[in-house]
């Protein structure tokens, strides 16, 4: 398969509304600014590098020449540059991907991942971690990934950090990492540019091995996650919605199929990966949205 290069691509082209209103929010929350500077003042960039380096094997052309030459493909096609580096860590039983590293972005892929995806269905998962660089949100998404760790750190400063964490910034960023998916499935989506591609990885992501995805089983979870997608999620209350959040066991891939699904039929993806010439980021930025998409839905921080 022929894949179009989007060089050019903005993030602001396919941005979830979801993501964009989460992160605002979050952005305009008190604190938000101090727990950023205490992010770079503990060195949590450079620890979760070390950690990398110090534990994983690097990819190389030389040592595992396939799987880099997608990881290389995937950021061409999203117009990603530098090329970050790759490390791949051990098995968990499950399909496992991270990236890390504001300054020197670097993208964590497990063993289970390299034997249960095949190159299409890789192209997927890198495009989903890059998308991070491509938005520009790394500082906010490795926040999310510290934030455990920091509650403990900051809790017995006289700052008053520990309460506004306690008071709901924790929960925005909770809110934000969960929105942001969905532009990042997005940007996977574009990355594979095929929708079958695109399902069959998700399904994966939810625990079923290649064996078991016949055509009877990818055509009910089409069918479940397009029935998700068309319920009306706007009177779930917020507590049910934060309690969701917060369990990070769950893959939430029925739900990320149903708005990836939404997105393609409606015809926005057609229309984006067709352009010749992409908009530029502020024209694409200045561009009225106003779909059924901005409805709060699982969005539950509508405003602070």
């Amino acid at each position: 398969m022929t894949r179009k290069i989007l060089t050019g691509l903005s993030s602001a082209a396919y941005e979830h509304p979801f993501d964009r209103k989460a992160l605002a929010s979050l952005q305009n929350m008190p604190g938000v600014s101090l727990l950023l500077k205490k992010v770079n003042e503990y060195g949590i960039d450079r620890l979760l590098r070390l950690q990398s380096l110090g534990s994983e094997i690097r990819i190389s052309p030389r040592n595992f020449p396939q799987l880099h030459q997608t990881f290389v493909e995937t950021c061409q096609i999203l117009d990603v540059a530098p090329l970050p580096e790759l490390y791949l860590f051990q098995g968990t039983g499950h399909i496992k991907t991270y990236i890390v590293g504001v300054e020197k972005p670097l993208v964590g892929i497990n063993l289970d991942a390299m034997e249960w995806l095949d190159a299409d269905e890789l192209l997927y998962v890198f495009g989903h971690e890059v998308a991070r660089i491509k938005s520009q949100h790394m500082i906010y998404h490795q926040m999310a990934i510290v934030m455990p760790t920091l509650k403990n750190l900051l809790s017995s400063t006289t700052l008053g950090i520990g309460g506004l964490v306690a008071g709901g910034m924790e929960l925005g960023l909770y809110n934000w990492r969960m929105m942001a998916r969905f532009t990042a499935d997005r940007a996977a989506m574009l990355a594979c540019q095929d929708i079958d591609v695109a399902t069959t990885t998700l399904m994966k992501l939810a625990g079923l091995p290649h064996d078991y995805l016949t055509p009877p089983v990818i055509e009910d979870f089409l069918i479940q996650a397009r029935e998700f997608a068309s319920n009306n999620l706007d009177s779930v209350d917020k507590l049910t919605k934060i309690l969701s959040y917060t369990e990070s066991g769950l893959s939430w891939v029925v739900m990320r199929a149903g708005e990836l699904l939404k997105w393609v039929d409606s015809g926005e993806y057609d229309n984006l990966i067709q352009q010749q010439n992409l908009k530029a980021p502020e024209e694409a930025e200045e561009k009225e949205v106003n779909t059924p998409e901005e409805k709060e839905g699982w969005n539950f921080l509508t405003s602070w």
